[in-house]
């Protein structure tokens, strides 16, 4: 399958929505024609881009590099950290402009989704910078160095399609379905549909198209195309005897099967996502299998040895049998006419060359002797016959270990196989990156892991309603209690002052008794007093603090669900307890981090199994606080999964 002009419309539309101030955060190669953009955003979860020369297309799975792609090191050199600013469709064509644009640098990824499909890399003024595939045809040429040039348009708008478009009609014999789609440029799935809703027979010649077939086909060409671009989509996933295709909209197509799709978006990733694995697949395997073809035509040349060998012995075994006969015929000696007719119906005859006599059945010569008896030359035929079997045990073998080998290599190649796989990238919030977790009033509150996410919750994160927490010791991590009413939340602003020092250096070093202090943004100044300096992730903090005393050193780690998937989340323990469907309460001592994440795995997976299996220990060690940590109390809580 290929995409359309008016899907890649669609796709256009919804992907520069989407990607609405992302920035590439990271290029990975998939193949030589197909590259993944990860695109990143403060505030909003990560998206993952395919480009290919077959269409571009959000997924929701990696796919580990297959082959290298030529593009990636210098899309990586050139557009790392730039933002997708803006997606361009060149009119109706099957041509996108991906700009990339940030630190005074703007570049332009040109994408080509026909014919064999190209990638290219452009400065502002479109000179080529870098390209999958260079082209030198009749009315372009495309290299580096060269200014890009799209091919010339065929066909007319179906954008802007009206009835003035169909004044040719009238002497043109050819059937509407093949002109509609040759003219407006669409796939014969598309032209079809459009002809089947306005009632017009896709073999109806063109010359005896009716004024209202063409209204009705304006109309039908308007709605279809509207629904695509709109995204007001009943996606379907159609396997017919050419393959699985995805349509944007319901439509007929006869001896096929069909099944809904979730989105458009994702019947285009599951479909380009196998087509992609499919030929790596091959491509891994490729070498693999060649030997197999190889050796199993081997094979099969030693097979047909085997039956032809057999089958001369065989019949030069009948012809010795038959010798016996010959003396009750009257037959004296082998060289009597009498004898040459017998062997003749047998496929036998006598021949000499270079005055030695043979016996020759079918293609085989046997020399005998003319004076020789029956039963000595029955004897001579049979010792042949012999040899030719002791032979086909020799190829036998030999087929035998040729099979052992293509059995090897088959192994082989499935395993190969298997390791062209795909991870499925886990959707996540963008305060995941941060320590987090929600209050008992709902409320998010994120913390940071290290200097740098000090440094941003400050600096990108700090908001004018927030409160901004420190604990009353060195090596304390920032947090920030998110969207906080007038109405001071006492308990909220409690948790977060317990998280707050929980998460500091006095839980590695059991120091019990701290007390946390929260301000308001305000009160944060991101630049040092003149003539001082401030390390990476530290800040001036003025005016008056309120101080809370953290009651104890505890926390909790649970499994909650939002936006429709489980993740661990850690923080004081009444909010965990009240929002997690099940929890286990931590206190400082005895198990390193990754001991007691193991522990902490083996416990939730006791409370629910099938939900805490698909966490990894490392997911566990980053909700725990630095240092030694051991289990005090889990259990489930009241509230329910889905």
């Amino acid at each position: 399958m290929g995409l359309a002009g008016i899907e890649l419309a669609f796709l256009v539309r919804n992907i520069s929505e989407k990607t609405r101030d992302y920035y590439v955060n990271n290029i990975y190669s998939i193949n030589q024609n197909s590259i993944l953009f990860k695109l990143h955003h403060p505030e909003k979860p990560d998206l993952f881009l395919v480009v290919s020369s077959i269409g571009m297309w959000f997924t929701g799975i990696k796919i580990e590099a297959l082959e290298e792609n030529k593009l990636v090191k210098r899309l990586r050199d050139d557009l790392l950290r730039l933002k997708l600013v803006k997606i361009e469709q060149i009119g109706v064509e099957r041509i996108a402009y991906l700009t990339f644009s940030g630190f005074d640098k703007e570049f332009v990824l040109i994408c080509e989704f026909f014919g064999d499909g190209n990638i290219l890399l452009c400065n502002k003024d479109l000179k080529v910078l870098a390209l999958l595939h260079s082209i030198q045809v009749r009315h372009r040429e495309l290299r580096v160095g060269t200014i890009y040039t799209p091919p010339p348009q065929k066909g007319l708008n179906i954008f802007e399609i009206t009835p003035e478009n169909f004044v040719e009609l009238k002497s043109i014999t050819t059937p509407i379905a093949k002109w509609f789609g040759r003219t407006f440029g669409l796939p014969t799935k598309y032209a079809e549909e459009i002809l089947r809703s306005a009632n017009v027979s896709p073999e109806l010649a063109a010359n005896v198209v009716t004024d209202q077939n063409i209204i009705d086909l304006v109309s039908s060409a308007k709605t279809l195309v509207g629904t695509i671009i709109s995204g007001n989509h009943t996606p379907t996933i159609v396997k017919t005897e050419d393959g699985l295709d995805v349509y944007p909209v319901s439509v007929t197509i006869p001896n096929s099967e069909q099944e809904p799709s979730p989105s458009f978006m994702e019947g285009l990733d599951k479909i380009f996502s196998k087509i992609i694995l499919e030929k790596g697949k091959e491509i891994k395997s490729g070498s693999l299998d060649k030997k197999i073809t190889d050796i199993q035509s081997t094979i099969d040349e030693q097979s047909r040895a085997i039956s032809l060998v057999k089958e001369k012995a065989e019949k030069i075994s009948s012809v010795a049998k038959s010798l016996y006969t010959f003396s009750s015929h009257g037959i004296t000696n082998i060289t009597d006419p009498a004898a040459s007719e017998n062997l003749k119906s047998q496929n036998a005859e006598l021949v000499k060359d270079r005055g030695i006599l043979f016996l020759k059945i079918d293609d085989e010569k046997i020399q005998i002797k003319a004076d020789a008896s029956f039963p000595a030359l029955a004897s001579t035929l049979f010792n042949e016959a012999k040899r030719q079997s002791s032979a086909i045990e020799l190829i036998e073998s030999l087929r035998r270990k040729n099979q052992k080998e293509i059995d090897k290599l088959k192994s082989k190649s499935q395993e190969t196989k298997k390791a062209v796989f795909y991870t499925e990238f886990k959707k996540k919030e963008w305060f995941e990156r941060y320590r987090w977790f929600y209050t008992s009033d709902g409320l998010l509150a994120i913390g940071g892991r290290d200097s740098s996410s000090n440094s941003a919750i400050i600096r990108k994160q700090l908001a004018k309603n927030d409160k901004v927490f420190h604990a009353e010791i060195f090596g304390s991590p920032f947090f920030v209690l998110k969207g906080t009413p007038e109405s001071l939340p006492f308990d909220s602003l409690n948790e977060v002052a317990q998280a707050t020092v929980c998460f500091s250096r006095a839980w590695r070093e059991a120091m019990y008794g701290m007390s946390a202090y929260w301000i308001n943004p305000d009160q944060v100044k991101k630049a040092a007093p003149s003539g001082q300096f401030l390390s990476r992730g530290s800040f001036v903090l003025e005016g008056h603090k309120n101080f809370i005393k953290a009651p104890n050193l505890k926390l909790a780690v649970g499994i909650l669900y939002h936006d429709e998937r489980y993740i661990i989340t850690c923080g004081p323990p009444e909010p965990i307890k009240k929002i997690c469907i099940c929890y286990a309460i931590i206190e400082p001592g005895l198990d390193e981090m990754t001991e007691c994440a193991k522990r902490l795995r083996v416990e939730f997976i006791k409370l629910q199994e099938d939900i805490a299996k698909q966490f990894t220990i490392d997911d566990f060690v980053r909700a725990l606080p630095a240092g030694e940590s051991h289990i005090t109390e889990s259990g489930n809580t009241k509230v329910e999964s889905p």
